[in-house]
């Protein structure tokens, strides 16, 4: 009773106090709600499923328990719209699927569309939101993003480090021959695209292609495994609609286990990344190192206008963490399901290996000088990129202030999401959108028309564009391009009864992974 005396002596001015606080709120909410229902009136939201007060239709996005984006392209789909409008919780998220629509967002509207909204997920994997790909835009992300082209992504770079992409070419083709010896020919050939991705990228910024000791065989080695399950892991949870980051007051619970998953894969993630760049930076204190090999002695060693170090240790660690997670999953995605569907379709895959025996050869392996000749090939990955697209949406834009698209009203805050699924198979813009059909890139004079892996006019999106455009188009297309040649020039692939299921099935991996028998068709001394 001595306890509860004081509170009930204070319990009268407690309740005013609150009653007063609650008033202020409503008060201002209602203002803010007038404002914006006086814009609505004339310009009204984007169209969407019926929500509640406060909490939106989140109740029917938990009710569907399918994936959040399914349950979005499924409502488009019914309600035959291009653009539509999904209140969830404290957040407006706008999904569009029209190519136009997608110009006016990222081109028309960049300044507007140019920051990154806050996610337990990126605050996990970026805790300061220091990096290239979540800081918000802003005078930290300007520094951030002219460190990548101009020092790590340029074509200077490019070319300095061709021989790290070469020599992790010779292993792909070394390791896929020697299953054939050894393995009766049998290839896990979506684990032969994801490592070769890694290796080279590995090569880049370590030095090295594994964290561990690999198989006699060539095989990855546990903590290479280990590191791409915990990539692929932060990659399936980056801005996944956590219930924390639609209710921020229910974070605390975690119900749907976003954080934890996110936090346990990132301690992986770091455990290799954080051990590595911390070690060199003690190495070029003490003198050890003295020359640039990779890009981690790239970053330490670059000054500001007073010749102090540019960056910390953690924006070091926040340009190495957006390199391994951009680098890895389309270019072998794309190789994997263009592997799959030109096995599916024999005449294909017999005119990517004319063109390969045609520009090339048979008695040496295709090399990067010959690439720009290769347009089927090209032709072959971009239409994977555009019908198997990896994430169903691009990461998020935040608008930065009110404005109107496509003569809908878009409020401040709202988060736009880019559909790679709903451009890349609109059938305004695409005929027979569900069709594997690489011809349909390859347009104009061929010897002179060089077919590109990314669309202008954003009728498919492999590397965005604007502010936030992605600034790897030079190294992702080198290596989607490297891995597809060098599978399908160095040998025969069967695989029956392969399962692609249906492009509708909102599927971005493959269902299973794509394993298939190897057969060498080259001259024997190319293998050495």
């Amino acid at each position: 009773m001595e306890i509860s005396k004081p509170y009930s002596q204070n319990f009268p001015q407690l309740s005013c106090l609150l009653s007063l606080a609650l008033a202020i709120i409503f008060y201002k909410c209602r203002l803010i709600f007038k404002k914006k229902r006086s814009r609505s009136l004339l310009l009204p939201l984007p169209p969407g499923p019926t929500g509640f007060p406060i909490i939106g239709c989140l109740p029917t996005m938990v009710k569907n328990n399918i994936p959040t984006f399914q349950w979005m392209h499924k409502f488009m789909r019914k309600m035959r719209t291009e653009i539509a409008c999904f209140h969830l919780g404290n957040t407006y998220f706008i999904a569009v699927t029209s190519p136009e629509l997608a110009c006016e967002f990222l081109k028309k509207y960049d300044t507007i569309f140019a920051s990154r909204p806050k996610a337990i997920s990126s605050r996990v994997f970026n805790k300061d939101r220091i990096s290239t790909i979540f800081a918000p835009i802003g005078n930290q992300w300007k520094k951030m993003r002219k460190v990548l082209v101009t020092e790590v992504l340029s074509s200077s770079m490019h070319k300095k480090f061709h021989d790290k992409r070469r020599v992790e070419a010779d292993r792909l083709v070394w390791y896929v021959h020697s299953q054939c010896h050894i393995n009766h020919g049998i290839v896990d050939v979506r684990s032969v695209g994801q490592h070769y991705c890694a290796g080279v990228i590995k090569r880049y910024i370590f030095n090295k292609r594994s964290f561990g000791k690999e198989e006699k065989d060539g095989s990855p080695a546990i903590e290479d495994v280990e590191h791409i399950e915990a990539t692929y892991t932060l990659l399936s949870h980056l801005y996944g609609f956590a219930i924390g980051d639609l209710c921020p007051w229910l974070e605390v619970f975690d119900f749907d286990g976003h954080k934890k998953i996110m936090t346990d894969a990132f301690a992986v993630f770091d455990k290799y990344h954080g051990r590595e760049i911390c070690q060199r930076v003690e190495m070029w204190k003490k003198g050890i190192a003295s020359s640039e090999e990779d890009i981690i002695d790239v970053l330490i060693n670059l000054k500001d206008s007073e010749n102090n170090p540019l960056l910390t240790i953690q924006e070091i660690k926040a340009h190495i963490d957006d390199i391994m997670l951009a680098t890895i999953d389309n270019p072998s995605n794309a190789a994997e399901w263009s592997l799959a569907e030109m096995i599916n379709q024999p005449k294909i895959f017999d005119k990517a290996r004319q063109e390969l025996d045609h520009v090339v050869g048979m008695d040496r392996l295709v090399e990067e000088s010959d690439l720009p000749n290769l347009n089927y090939i090209k032709a072959c990955a971009k239409e994977s990129l555009r019908l198997h697209p990896m994430a169903p949406f691009n990461v998020p834009h935040e608008s930065s202030k009110d404005v109107v698209v496509g003569g809908y009203f878009i409020p401040k805050g709202s988060q736009v999401l880019i559909s790679r699924r709903g451009v890349g198979h609109n059938p305004r813009a695409w005929e027979e959108p569900l069709k594997y059909k690489p011809e349909r890139h390859i347009s104009g004079d061929e010897d002179t028309g060089e077919v590109m892996l990314y669309d202008h006019d954003l009728r498919m999106l492999s590397f965005s564009t604007g502010r936030r455009g992605c600034p790897g188009i030079m190294l992702g297309t080198t290596l989607t391009t490297m891995l597809l040649a060098r599978l399908i020039q160095g040998f025969d692939w069967k695989a029956p009864g392969i399962d692609l299921g249906s492009p509708e099935d909102d599927n971005f991996l493959m269902k299973k992974p794509l394993v298939a028998h190897a057969t060498p068709r080259l001259e024997p001394h190319v293998y050495l």
